[in-house]
């Protein structure tokens, strides 16, 4: 309930007399429109009115809306909740009244992405997003699937070099190392252009085009942005989202990121989410190479591994490389420090 102070009432009901005042404080009272504050204390004058006083909210007569949960809303819709909540009713009533038109018109039939639908029913592309969204399904007691929609992923940024299949797609956790591939792969396409024209045969042509198109020695046909931890979400509409000869039979992906219990988690969690599905690798090369590259600079001189990182890892990774390697790894690691993939630059992929 609302307060409200002695001389608020005597401004609302413009009453400068004091017993024309104390007249119409006692009829508000008389007919429980207002109640007085005790803890308020009397104002001093006679006779004494309480200094502040609670405004009764008239109750809403309801009947109308509890016929409309009972005989208007589809079936599909369950009303037990609103029923036993009248006020949630009145707040939510808008949203669920939309809801109700769109099942009456069976608009369901055609699956669309989660904004497209929350648009077509409440006009907001982001209220399926929303807690007040959420919360409208639930008290409605609606199985999500009903509304039949697909959540999206951010799209996948990729250079594609060639779409001869089969091929090795690499996949790059950070946009630096992205870039500076990309720039080698498309290097290595202009050196096949010129070299191209003065050899006959398609034959050599394409065994040329393959032996040159390689990063680290290792022959690439597809760059895939991973974005860190989003390459996760982002593959999980790959299928829709890359292009048919990215999912041929025989292909390989290849995961290259910063040699550190993050990277390391990365690709452990993509090669488990995925691995069934298609042949996932270390970029074991790039990785060689970085080792090679910080052993020259020193363990001591590479930078401290990043705070928050979860240090558990499996084996998947490690597995792939021998066992000196795996030894040297471990030692950067828990000596507290990390080696980023930027540690190799265009001239270190040739």
């Amino acid at each position: 309930m609302k307060r409200i102070t002695l001389d608020a009432l005597s401004k609302k009901y413009k009453l400068l007399d004091y017993r024309e005042l104390y007249t119409k404080v006692i009829a508000l009272i008389q007919d429980n429109k207002i109640k007085p504050v005790k803890a308020s204390g009397m104002n001093g004058k006679s006779p004494a009115l309480y200094k502040e006083y609670w405004i009764v909210e008239e109750k809403q007569d309801v009947t109308g809306y509890l016929n409309e949960l009972n005989y208007e809303l589809v079936p599909l819709i369950a009303t037990d909740y609103y029923r036993a909540h009248m006020e949630q009713y009145l707040e939510d009533r808008p949203w669920v009244l939309l809801l109700n038109a769109y099942i009456k018109r069976d608009k369901f039939m055609t699956q669309m992405s989660e904004n497209e639908r929350s648009f077509d029913i409440w006009h907001r592309e982001k209220f399926l997003k929303q807690e007040q969204g959420k919360k409208i399904l639930k008290r409605c007691g609606l199985d999500i699937a009903l509304l039949n929609y697909y959540r999206t992923t951010e799209p996948i940024a990729y250079y594609c070099a060639t779409r001869q299949t089969p091929q090795q797609l690499l996949i790059i956790e950070n946009k630096d190392t992205f870039y500076s591939m990309r720039k080698r792969l498309t290097e290595c396409q202009s050196l096949e252009n010129i070299s191209g024209q003065s050899v006959s045969g398609e034959g050599l042509q394409n065994e040329l085009y393959s032996v040159s198109r390689t990063i680290c020695g290792e022959s690439i046909g597809t760059l895939i942005y991973g974005a860190g931890k989003g390459i996760l979400a982002a593959f999980s509409d790959f299928d829709h989202s890359g292009e048919p000869y990215m999912t041929a039979q025989g292909n390989t992906i290849l995961y290259f990121g910063d040699l550190d219990y993050e990277g390391i988690g990365i690709y452990e969690n993509f090669a488990s989410a995925y691995g069934t599905q298609y042949r996932i690798l270390v970029f074991r090369t790039a990785y060689e190479r970085m080792l090679t590259k910080a052993e020259r600079i020193g363990i001591a001189h590479l930078p401290a591994t990043k705070e928050g990182q979860n240090r558990k890892i499996g084996s998947l990774f490690l597995d792939q490389f021998s066992q000196p390697q795996q030894d040297k790894m471990r030692e950067i690691l828990e000596s507290g420090r990390y080696i980023p993939q930027e540690i190799l630059n265009i001239e270190d992929m040739a």
